[in-house]
Parts: structure tokens; sequence; C-alpha cells
């Protein structure tokens, strides 16, 4: 496609997953030569020659994350989505999960503890006093308090009575909270999602050191296990639809038989070969591969190539001040790519969550 005729992936410390990424695709395919992406000058509305990008460290470098945005602009297909992986949040994601028809944790927002930069008390007018009593009952305890937005198990904490949460409270700082459920699980997974159509669930163990975390095993078994993992894999294409990523893991916490999702704001989540494993790197590098190949053939100059979830096209869609049913499903407007309807998604595995005291997340 024209100037744009590379595969490129951006990224930072992470080491095994790009360069193994990169060979594959190179592999696979001639066409669009896959590279770590060079910046030497970023220019607006100057497109790049990369047909596509995939990022996995712009949440932790704003100026990767405004070029992202300008690539994608002028017609790279960027995975994730720059745009609305900037709007996007953990408190919004449970909100919506509910919507979608999936369990996720009793959850309630809270204020941060110290006031914003450039603010006072006037700034919070609108704030009334939290109804702590009230929340404690509807959450009860044990409860994870972590960040509404971020990941990597930073800030994240487990309290089990009012003493616990006030302490732990009163060191959050500026950030902004979730007050949340415990789950008391039988078993847990990690799911990958790859091209909004592949899946593979993982068993996890939150609770082991890093290293070990992906050595488990599921617990559920014969017939109840089967009905478990189409369950998640029918959540897992749920979610990620709804909110358009390519490239996501949603982690569930299963209690009673049901599976609850606990975390699916995870736009780069970790692919490295000693923490997943050989089998499951082995899996998610063969899948970008094919997707980066996939969205390298699909991308068309100068177009919007990205991926947009269903809420936020339902949303366009319902705008559309004098457009009929029929006339909206005919309206022609810039090609976008959609994630796919639900479908039967490849073979699945497994995935678990818990929390420590004073965790990283």
């Amino acid at each position: 496609m024209s100037k744009k005729s590379k595969i490129g992936i951006l990224f930072g410390q992470e080491n095994t997953f790009p360069q193994a990424f990169v060979d594959r695709v190179n592999e696979k395919q001639s066409a669009f030569p896959a590279e770590f992406v060079s910046i030497d000058q970023v220019e607006q509305s100057v497109p790049t020659d990369y047909a596509v990008i995939i990022d996995r460290i712009s949440q932790d470098v704003p100026f990767y994350k405004a070029f992202l945005k300008n690539a994608a602009l002028t017609g790279t297909a960027v995975v994730n989505n720059p745009f609305w992986w900037s709007a996007d949040e953990k408190f919004f994601n449970n909100a919506l999960a509910v919507q979608l028809g999936v369990p996720v944790p009793k959850t309630i927002l809270l204020p941060s503890k110290e006031r914003p930069d450039d603010t006072n008390h006037n700034s919070f007018r609108n704030l009334k006093h939290m109804d702590w009593d009230g929340i404690f009952q509807h959450i009860g305890f044990p409860a994870f308090m972590k960040p509404h937005a971020g990941g990597g198990w930073k800030s994240v904490y487990k309290v089990d009575n009012p003493d616990q949460m006030f302490k732990a409270y009163d060191e959050t700082g500026q950030l902004v909270m979730l007050y949340q459920e415990a789950i008391d699980f039988t078993d847990y997974f990690r799911c990958y999602c790859i091209g909004g159509k592949d899946v593979r669930i993982m068993p996890y163990e939150p609770r082991n050191p890093h290293h070990l975390r992906y050595a488990a095993q599921m617990q559920t078994t014969g017939d109840a296990g089967k009905k478990l993992l189409a369950t998640m894999t029918d959540y897992v294409l749920k979610l990620n639809h709804g909110l358009g990523y390519d490239f996501n893991t949603v982690e569930f916490a299963v209690r009673d038989g049901i599976p609850i999702a606990i975390d699916f704001c995870n736009p780069a989540p970790d692919a490295d070969i000693h923490s997943v494993g050989q089998e499951n790197f082995d899996w998610v590098v063969e899948a970008a591969a094919n997707m980066a190949i996939e969205r390298a053939k699909k991308a068309q100059k100068g177009k919007d190539n990205l991926t947009w979830g269903t809420f936020v096209r339902g949303s366009v869609i319902n705008q559309e001040p004098a457009a009929t049913p029929k006339e909206a499903k005919s309206t022609k407007g810039p090609k976008t790519e959609e994630a796919p309807k639900a479908e039967k998604a490849p073979k699945a595995e497994k995935v678990k969550e818990e929390k420590p005291k004073k965790a990283k997340k």
C-alpha cells in the first residue's frame, strides 16, 4: 500500500516478545517487512511508512502516544487504538461489563484522598461526604482497593476491616481509587484475546511469585470444566468487542462455578517468555503475527484503519440525527476496522486473581 509497507513494534523494557514477533512476521511473509519502530522526527499530519504498529509502551511514554495518534490519523493501523486507550480506565470497564452481561465484583469509585494540584475545597462543592458505613456494608470484607486507571500491581491493597482500609487510603495520595469486593475463588484464569477472535485461556495463580503465577492447574473438571471454558471464551469476546481492543488480557476469578471478570484493561499485557512460559509465549507470538499481517493487508491508504469497539460505534450511530435504521445500515463513512462479531473462538485455556495487602499490580 504505497509507502506504508512495513509492520512495526513499539516497545520499552521487554526483551523476548518484540524480537520473536518481528522474526515470526518475517518468516510468514515478505510483503510487509517487520521491524522495531524507528522514530527520528514527528511532524503533524505527516504519515509514517508503517501499515501496522503494535504498541507495547505508550502507556508509559506520552511522546509515543502522541506519535501513535498522528500515525493513526494518517492511516496506520495502530494496535491498540491509541485514542480509546487514552480514554479507557478500569471503572468504566466494569460499568460496561455490567451492560454487556459479564459478571464483575461489586465496585465503588472513591475520590482521591488528596486534592489534585491547583484545586482547593471550592473545587469539590459538588462532592458530599462519603457514606462509609453504607460502602462497607455493600462491599463487605475482605476487599481490595486499587487505582481506577493503571496496572502493574501498583498501589493495590487488600483490607480486612475499616481501620486497614482508611490506613491504606491515606497512602494513595492523588490517585482515584476503586473499592471492590474480594472474590473467594476456586479457579483463576488469565485469557489472551488477539484480533477480537483468538482466545487462549491460561490457569493463573496471582498469589504466587511473579515467575510462578502461570504454574497453576485448572481445578474445575468434566462437563463443568467444559462449560466454564466456553463461558469464559464468550465473556472474553464480549468484553473485547465492546472495548475494541485487538491485544488484551482478561482475568477471571471463579466463584461457585461463575467466572467473574476481575481485570480486563490490559492493552499491553505481559508476553514475556520467562513469566508466561514457552507454550503460551509461542501461542501469543503466532496469534499476534497473524493479526498484524491480516491488518496490514486490509489497511487502506489515508483511511481510519483502527479498531473501534461496539460501545463507541453504537454511540456514533445513535447520534446521526436524520438517519433511519435503514439509512444507518447503508451509510458509508470512513472505513474502519471493526471488532468482529462474537463468533466461536479458538480453543481456550485458563487464569486466576487475588491480591496481597500491599501488592503491586
